[in-house]
């Protein structure tokens, strides 16, 4: 078995190397990111639909407190609406992936539809943060042409592995069994904070201990992206 890794040239660098060059290696069948082939014991938190003003504030704190970087899939339009809240999130070191700008199905809207999500999204982020190279659609609707469009633009589609549901507000035990229960080595980890009264901040400070306690250490996807494993 080799293990690739790269070499550190500056964070940004090194995220966007990565990410277009090794995604390569372990794209599915479909085009699609959605966990990373590894021994080590490494997962990644992903958020997608803020920044919020109830949720996101609740996030970051208990993410600080933990000293966790998380990947944050932001919508251009919440990013809009909370400018201070997305500088915050830059600030505190979190991993930005685009997930589009609107939260409407990307895959049912045509070509020149599809690249105004893109564009527009890409115009709120980079006020306060790089051009990402990550991106997730929306609801996860995609087809091969939301695939391709992002692929052009430089960026790698990510979905998920363990989807918490933490949208439909099932409790805080429930969210954190549900993850130990699918976790593995490479997981990513599907979360929210684009609404108002989510359990996703409770459940986050009770994940990451548990995590933690059975050996995993939490990277961002960016970072995952290096722990791919090769079998010859």
């Amino acid at each position: 078995m080799r293990i690739r890794r790269l070499s550190h040239f500056g964070i940004a660098f090194s995220l966007i190397f990565t990410v277009l060059i090794m995604a390569e290696a372990y794209l599915g069948n479909d085009g699609l990111i959605k966990s990373v082939p590894t021994t080590h014991k490494v997962i990644s938190l992903t958020f997608d639909d803020g920044p919020h003003p109830d949720s996101t504030p609740k996030l970051l704190a208990i993410l600080r407190e933990k000293d966790v970087k998380a990947t944050m899939f932001v919508l251009g339009q919440s990013v809009d609406e909370n400018p201070a809240l997305f500088a915050q999130m830059v600030a505190d070191g979190h991993e930005i992936g685009s997930h589009a700008y609107n939260h409407i199905f990307i895959s049912k809207l045509n070509a020149k539809e599809r690249a105004e999500q893109f564009e527009k999204a890409e115009r709120s982020i980079m006020i306060a943060a790089p051009k990402p190279v990550l991106f997730r659609p929306p609801g996860g609707g995609y087809n091969d042409g939301v695939v391709q469009d992002a692929l052009r633009r430089g960026y790698r589609t990510v979905l998920w592995s363990i989807d918490t549901r933490d949208w439909s507000r099932p409790g805080v035990n429930q969210i954190v069994n549900h993850v130990m229960k699918k976790i593995k080595p490479g997981s990513i980890v599907l979360m929210h904070d684009g609404q108002y009264d989510l359990q996703t901040a409770a459940a986050v400070g009770v994940i990451i201990d548990r995590i933690r306690a059975e050996g995993y250490t939490l990277v961002t996807v960016g970072e995952l992206l290096q722990y791919y494993e090769e079998r010859e």
